[in-house]
């Protein structure tokens, strides 16, 4: 056991029952599950949770209930599309665009079990981690911790940390892992790679930059919601920060965010993985400057997410209206149209803003639609 990695990885399977111990006791953790589970009675809960021996039991045993009760309440089915993969039990690092704080991690983890595929570790901030149920949570459920706030010396010994310990999860215990491609959502759902994160990745592992990377067999996964249940959230996130550029989440804020991407509908929601990197990381000249070839290795990602995206009638209807035309009217109905209309004025009117500029917003909330058309374009 590598006690390098104690503070930021996954629980190991022996410290799991005093883990489930604490969390029996801890109120906060009571009052949340049973918010979660209406109907069963905690103690059958805590005496479920008691009988999974590992991580991965935990998961199917007890997460898998609630995301398939998730799909069944908030979504129109959920789909994987991992046909790109030549080898799909292999370990990847599957580099993902961002919609949902929980639920992109656990969706790609619940298709990868019902194809008989091992979960995922999930990269997770610590800015996340408000109460201690959560963190110890997070950690059952094979998350390991991306720490944030930190110093700039501390952050460079953190990534260092973090990047030793991913390699060491890819080539030592053939686990794959689930990263965003940034930190943070895109709140206007134009996903692009930051190369913060592949510096990260290329800090351990032998060789060059490029050798590194392919160490991590780097998979760019498409995540696709028909309906963001957070976009009058993130619209209202934007006019915040334009009238005050100092604006910031409270900790309320995060909890709302989360509490609505979990239970907020959703309509259909896709997966799609791209072939592994490594051959397109092959071909690219290692002798580039080292910033360039982090720029490259984005742009790879970028593509390989942007051609992958499933597109809705919803993102076809919202270029149109920002365009005020119908260019690609062939794409959806007048029914369609209308359908997604009438959406975007009741998340608009969810909005609770003093000085509420619904030009301002409205555009915003059109833009997270339209922009996955605009970038698949871009590629294709």
């Amino acid at each position: 056991m590598n006690e390098e990695f104690d503070e930021i990885r996954p629980y190991y399977d022996e410290e799991l029952p005093a883990v489930y111990d604490e969390l029996i006791a801890d109120p906060a953790f009571r009052q949340v599950l049973e918010a979660a589970m209406p109907g069963v009675p905690f103690e059958a809960l805590a005496a479920k949770m008691r009988t999974c021996k590992t991580k991965q039991e935990f998961q199917v045993g007890f997460c898998y209930d609630f995301m398939k009760r998730i799909i069944r309440s908030a979504t129109e089915g959920v789909t994987l599309d991992n046909s790109g993969l030549a080898d799909k039990s292999g370990a990847y690092t599957y580099v993902s665009n961002h919609r949902d704080i929980v639920l992109d991690s656990g969706f790609l983890s619940l298709m990868l079990v019902e194809q008989g595929l091992d979960t995922v570790e999930i990269a997770i901030g610590d800015n996340l981690l408000i109460y201690p149920w959560i963190k110890k949570l997070v950690r059952i459920n094979k998350s390991f911790i991306v720490q944030r706030a930190l110093t700039m010396r501390q952050m460079l010994e953190s990534s260092a940390r973090m990047s030793r310990y991913m390699h060491h999860t890819i080539r030592d215990k053939h686990q794959s892992i689930w990263i965003a491609q940034r930190e943070g959502r895109a709140k206007d759902s134009s996903d692009h790679t930051q190369e913060s994160i592949l510096k990260m990745m290329a800090m351990a592992g032998e060789g060059d930059v490029l050798s590194r990377l392919r160490e991590m067999n780097i998979v760019p996964l498409s995540i696709s919601y028909e309906y963001d249940p957070c976009d009058f959230l993130k619209a209202k996130e934007f006019q915040q920060k334009r009238d005050n550029p100092d604006h910031k989440k409270t900790m309320a804020d995060d909890l709302l965010s989360m509490q609505t991407g979990l239970m907020g509908y959703k309509g259909h929601v896709h997966l799609c993985t791209a072939a592994c990197l490594n051959d397109q990381l092959a071909q690219l000249d290692s002798s580039l400057p080292k910033q360039e070839l982090f720029i490259r290795v984005a742009g790879l990602i970028d593509r390989g997410i942007f051609a992958n995206y499933r597109l809705y009638p919803n993102n076809y209807v919202a270029a149109d209206l920002l365009e005020n035309d119908n260019h690609f009217a062939s794409h959806y109905t007048a029914d369609d149209r209308q359908r997604f209309q009438d959406y975007v004025a009741r998340q608009l009117s969810r909005i609770d803003l003093p000085d509420k500029d619904e030009a301002f917003l409205r555009e915003k909330l059109l833009l997270m639609y339209a922009n996955p058309l605009r970038n698949q374009l871009s590629v294709l």
